[in-house]
């Protein structure tokens, strides 16, 4: 199960009421039009997407509206409970066998849990195992990636469209050097197209950008303490020791939480309904 992340919006919203209130600091509400240039907007905009078309197919471009979703939500896996549901599968496997597993596939959702079960289940050697779960961390690292260069991009061309249409806006101002009362406003005029490339890029693109690589570091870290968990169960290590083995993934709070078995039934059920989610 999947939850919202409120972070990415009111970031964003934070960040625009800053800027708004720097604005209204100095000339009041009706300096706000002053900041509102049609024509930088198309130049901006448009030059992105322009920018975009040239630079990916249009089946990456479809995927842009899911990957900006991406953002606002996040994984909710506990790695304590994940912990200790590969204790309470490697006391089933030594106390019924490797195949007794097969009963429990009904109760994870997990796809990458249940396939390194599966794969358990059927006699595959741990090698083998090992190797079939790492292809495809790298195979859904390379998915995340194809998804996170579509905002790196749109970072990198913002501001750079941002200077196109000032320089457009400097070369209009300097044909009207003839009136020098018009240079002032139209300076400020030209200036507005940077400030909306650098605004898109540092406070939309760019920021969410890092949001998925920190989400793909955190799914991939996930999944590695499942192929460990996977390798001991097959391998009948005690439960204890393959809690400990665990464990140190864990930060010392986790660790704690996983020692004083703050666990309530909730947590057990919300976790055994959840899948790591993919881009």
């Amino acid at each position: 199960m999947r939850k919202r992340d409120l972070l990415t919006p009111i970031g964003i919203t934070i960040g625009f009421i800053m800027i708004m209130l720097a604005i209204v600091s100095d000339s009041g509400t009706e300096g706000l039009h002053r900041f509102l240039d049609i024509a930088s907007i198309f130049i901006v905009i448009g030059g992105v997407i322009g920018s975009m078309l040239i630079t990916f197919k249009m089946e990456q471009i479809k995927l842009a509206g899911r990957i900006i979703k991406e953002t606002m939500y996040k994984n909710d896996m506990k790695l304590p409970e994940l912990i200790r549901l590969f204790v309470r599968l490697s006391e089933v496997a030594r106390r019924e066998g490797i195949l007794a597993l097969e009963n429990e596939l009904d109760e994870i959702d997990d796809p990458y849990i249940k396939k390194g079960l599966l794969l358990l289940v059927d006699g595959i050697e741990p090698e083998v195992i090992k190797d079939i779960m790492e292809a495809e961390i790298t195979a859904m690292e390379d998915r995340h990636y194809q998804g996170r260069i579509l905002l790196e991009k749109a970072g990198e061309y913002a501001p750079s469209w941002g200077m196109i249409g000032t320089l457009v806006g400097l070369i209009l101002m300097l044909n009207k050097l003839s009136d020098p009362a018009t240079l002032g406003p139209s300076m400020a005029v030209a200036l507005i197209t940077t400030l909306y490339g650098t605004v898109l890029a540092n406070l939309v693109f760019l920021p969410m950008a890092s949001k998925l690589e920190g989400k793909t570091e955190e799914e991939i870290f996930t999944k590695q303490i499942i192929i460990e968990g996977i390798i001991g169960v097959q391998s009948g290590q005690n439960p204890r020791l393959l809690e400990e083995k665990l464990s140190a993934f864990l930060s010392n709070d986790s660790k704690m939480r996983l020692k004083n078995g703050e666990m309530n039934a909730k947590d057990k059920n919300s976790f055994l309904g959840e899948s790591v989610n993919e881009a």
